[in-house]
């Protein structure tokens, strides 16, 4: 028998995707990035990127050494590491509040892990989320109009 949401969580439901959304986005444009960045510094470019006085593209391994540059490719990994490690936690706050099966928390886990993926998992978990929010809501104002 499937779990359905706790009435005390119907409220917190916009909230936790609103939250939700925002840490998928972010997660995955840094994702994207993430990708450009092994792309260029993996492949026979051997290239990293920079910020800062010169140029853009600099040799693999020289990337921030001169002085007031800024090694973006290594921010990008930090970045995205410990930016997914919220969007975790965002996941798991929707997915308990609204008490989806195990198998939901891992494919939503996996749009942080999979370019565009947090994109496609994003739209459709938000669909979801909110159109059980609006049926829950709906009952809700039933059951009140038919006790009066």
């Amino acid at each position: 028998m499937a779990l359905t949401v706790r009435t005390r969580d119907i409220p917190k439901i916009p909230g936790a995707v609103k939250w939700y959304r925002v840490s998928a986005y972010v997660t995955g444009v840094l994702l994207l990035a993430l990708a450009v960045e092994m792309v260029i510094k993996y492949t026979p470019l051997q290239l990293e990127m920079q910020l800062g006085n010169g140029p853009f593209f600099v040799p693999n391994g020289t990337a921030g050494e001169t002085p007031g540059t800024f090694n973006l490719s290594t921010a990008i990994l930090i970045a995205h590491g410990w930016l997914y490690v919220v969007y975790l936690f965002t996941d798991f706050r929707l997915w308990s509040i609204m008490r989806w099966r195990p198998t939901r928390f891992l494919l939503i886990a996996l749009g942080g892990i999979i370019p565009f993926m947090s994109f496609v998992v994003e739209h459709r978990m938000q669909k979801l989320a909110m159109d059980t929010y609006h049926d829950l809501t709906a009952a809700q104002q039933r059951e009140k109009e038919a006790a009066r």
